[in-house]
């Protein structure tokens, strides 16, 4: 197995330079540096990431002690040029991406330029991390900064593994759609065979933009690609849980002469308020974490509860962040100005309501502050995780305390437990804040344990560690869709066999396998040249075709003419030889009946579903939504099957799913057995078919088992082999036809 190869915007190490000129790396701190250090520990890993200055701002010197020192621990700078890092990083990525993702339209700035400068940051990640790449490496790529990071890297190496971790929310497809560059960021993503989310909703939403602006489809969660599958899931992000419980329990024994001025001052102030509560809230100051709505809940709880006056105090901690951003300065003031009026309007001489600290705290110091909040008020208006309310959680040494936390925070799915809240009602707020300095210890207790609990299993080690192995099984399983793509050996081997034989045939399915969509053979200089195919393996006389549709018999004859070949037609129900009438398959005596009941049912989708067709044939019923909303059908074709299968058991139909559309027929015929009594009145020594369709699969399974069959697109298949495209299906039939002119 290869190494682990992580890539994120920035390196787990913060670098400074001293005065000999000697660089000093320090561990970051954060989720994502904590996390995958184990994980990178673990493997042979690299770590990708931008240094935090550009290779112009150093001497050679400097940059070379300090490329050493990062390879100790197995990293990699990568530089990005001064001009780019404000268009890459404040401009794309944080005034473009990051207030679109959280729902901030008003703020999200479309600038050309900014596209194209994340455009060549991301392609710089591509080449500095390709020269690297080997046979069986794994790539992880993080975040927001590098979503065109996967198909870059997948263009230049097709087979390596990639996964790829979004680590913010991903909106809805009614906000996702603005983005002039939303196709090119989707395929980007699409890039990786595995791509993680904190939630479902982020999954969902992802999901629903790639088949509404891709057409792709998608199964579940398996989003067939053309030469391979990709797949998404959802990993909540944990903590170091220990880390944080075992450093709670070490503040709680510290001498008062050890303790911080923070934590001093609330020892202090309890003393002379035995009964009060404390607020802690923490954040980056960032316009996503609902701060200012926060402050203005609190203002209405002290107004609307006076008897908490003098008992309550919010500790509010924002972390700088930014501080350049005009919308951030702006939100600094606001926050500002709120806490003024809160303080000027409530408090007195011996009782400041708010007290508000401004900067960052160590690690020990921010324990400490956790550690004594009776209530952590968690209030993002939008947040992909919120890691703050698990840290706050795993220092309740005791299980005491009191998590109100906000339903728009990925990390609320886990935490069902705490109070949970709408960050823009005031009023629930505050009356959250009331029920939580009214909880008995008991119903602490019988909140907070299964909350422990769960995010001390599923911690951050684990959270990457599961990522890690999700990975490596759907590498494997792209294996077993691999297995059988026809390969140049594959192609000879068969050749050979087409070349040795005396009398061949070829059944072929016309629509997703000779052609994209029905009706395209009519458009364009494709016509000219399929038919020019489908004569030259006609026109051989060793060598039959036998063309099916599921389209009218009429509708096929009109597109094929010449009747040098046989057609199919109607899912196997009518045949049609060379200079002979069309004849049905069966000897059933078929009953329309059916179509009384059903035709009306399917009209009744076909109105509730926009741009749907139904068909009516001789003796099937089909119902089309190519071009139809791509997530409505995905409910209405559930429903409508659901509604049938109570009745075709009973009335001998089968309902088939095919590539969009469903189609409900008689189950005495189909393509295996129309091409089964073909094959009754002909012999062959070399059969081969070919289909792109699930319908297909009948043909599959029902012919002789010499037969080679050849499935056309990525799915579980009785096929022997696999083509990736319509494309690769005709240029493989042309190459069959030029081996007779080599012979």
């Amino acid at each position: 197995m290869g190494k682990l190869i992580i890539v994120s915007n920035r390196l787990p190490f913060k670098i400074d330079i001293d005065k000999d000129n000697n660089p000093e790396l320090t561990p970051s701190v954060g989720g994502l540096a904590t996390g995958m250090r184990s994980i990178y520990k673990d493997y042979e890993s690299l770590w990708f990431g931008w240094p935090g200055f550009g290779e112009e701002n150093i001497s050679d010197e400097v940059k070379k002690k300090t490329e050493e020192s990062l390879e100790k621990e197995r990293c990699r700078p990568v530089y990005i040029e001064e001009k780019d890092i404000d268009l890459y990083y404040s401009g794309f990525s944080n005034k473009t991406l990051w207030p679109l993702f959280h729902y901030f339209m008003e703020y999200t700035v479309y600038e050309d330029s900014y596209w194209e400068a994340y455009r060549r940051v991301n392609m710089k990640f591509a080449a500095e991390i390709s020269k690297v790449l080997e046979p069986g490496d794994r790539i992880w790529v993080h975040d927001y900064h590098l979503l065109l990071l996967p198909k870059l890297i997948r263009d230049e190496v097709p087979d390596v593994s990639i996964g790829f971790f979004l680590h913010i929310p991903f909106p809805s497809y009614e906000l996702f759609r603005l983005l002039p560059w939303r196709k090119e960021i989707l395929e980007g993503i699409l890039g990786a065979d595995l791509i993680g989310f904190h939630t479902y909703d982020y999954e969902r939403h992802f999901l629903s933009s790639a088949r509404r602006l891709l057409g792709l489809d998608i199964q579940m969660n398996r989003i067939k690609l053309r030469s391979r599958i990709a797949k998404t899931d959802s990993f909540p992000m944990g903590i170091d849980y220990d880390k944080f419980y075992n450093a709670s329990l070490k503040s709680s024994k510290k001498p008062e002469e050890e303790r911080s001025e923070i934590k001093k001052e609330i020892d202090d102030y309890f003393s002379h308020h035995p009964d009060s509560k404390i607020i802690l809230s923490i954040d980056r100051l960032d316009y996503s974490k609902g701060i200012p709505n926060r402050l203005i809940a609190f203002d209405h709880f002290l107004s609307k509860y006076p008897e908490y006056h003098h008992k309550v105090t919010l500790i509010m901690l924002a972390v700088p962040s930014r501080s350049n951003v005009e919308q951030y300065q702006m939100m600094k003031d606001e926050i500002d100005r709120l806490v003024g009026i809160i303080n000027g309007r409530y408090g007195s001489i011996t009782w400041i309501p708010v007290r508000y600290f401004y900067r960052s705290l160590p690690f020990e110091n921010l324990v400490e502050l956790y550690s004594s909040a009776d209530i952590a008020l968690v209030t993002p208006v939008r947040d992909g995780m919120n890691l703050v309310a698990k840290e706050y959680l795993a220092t309740r040494v005791n299980g005491s305390g009191v998590l109100i936390i906000s339903e728009m925070a990925g990390a609320a799915k886990e935490l069902n437990e705490a109070i949970w809240i709408n960050p823009n009602d005031k009023d629930e707020i505050a009356g959250a804040i009331k029920q939580a300095i009214e909880m008995h210890g008991d119903e602490q207790l019988e909140r907070n344990l299964p909350m422990q609990k769960r995010i001390k299993r599923y911690d951050i080690k684990r959270w990457a560690s599961d990522f890690i192995k999700s990975l490596e099984k759907m590498v494997a399983s792209q294996k077993d869709y691999l297995s059988k793509k026809i390969n140049p050996q594959i192609t000879e081997d068969i050749t050979n066999k087409y070349k040795q034989s005396g009398k061949r045939v070829f059944f072929v399915d016309f629509s997703g396998t000779l052609v994209n969509l029905e009706g395209n053979i009519r458009k364009g200089k494709s016509t000219d040249e399929l038919l020019s195919l489908i004569s030259e393996i006609s026109s051989n006389e060793k060598t039959d075709i036998v063309l099916l549709a599921g389209m009218e018999k009429e509708k096929l004859a009109e597109l094929f003419p010449s009747g040098d070949y046989t057609l199919i037609a109607e899912h196997g129900l009518w045949i049609k030889e060379p200079g002979e009438d069309w004849e049905i398959t069966t000897d059933e005596q078929l009953s329309n009946y059916w179509k009384e009941i059903v035709v009306p049912m399917v009209h009744t989708y076909t109105d509730r579903t926009p741009a749907s067709v139904l068909i009516e044939k001789d003796n099937s019923v089909s119902w089309h939504y190519r071009d139809s909303d791509p997530d409505l059908v995905v409910s209405r074709a559930a429903e409508l099957k659901d509604e049938l299968s109570s009745l075709v058991a009973n009335m001998n139909l089968e309902v088939l799913e095919g590539n969009k559309m469903l189609e409900i027929k008689n189950t005495s015929f189909n393509k295996g057995r129309a091409a089964a009594r073909y094959l009754q009145k002909h012999n062959y020594d070399f059969i081969l078919a070919i289909g792109d369709d699930y319908i297909d699969e009948y043909l599959f399974h029902e012919l002789p088992d010499e037969t080679i069959t050849i499935k056309v697109g990525l799915s579980k298949t009785f096929a022997e082999y696999n083509l990736e495209s319509f494309e690769e299906a005709c240029n493989f039939l042309n190459e069959l036809v030029k081996a007779d002119e080599n012979i």
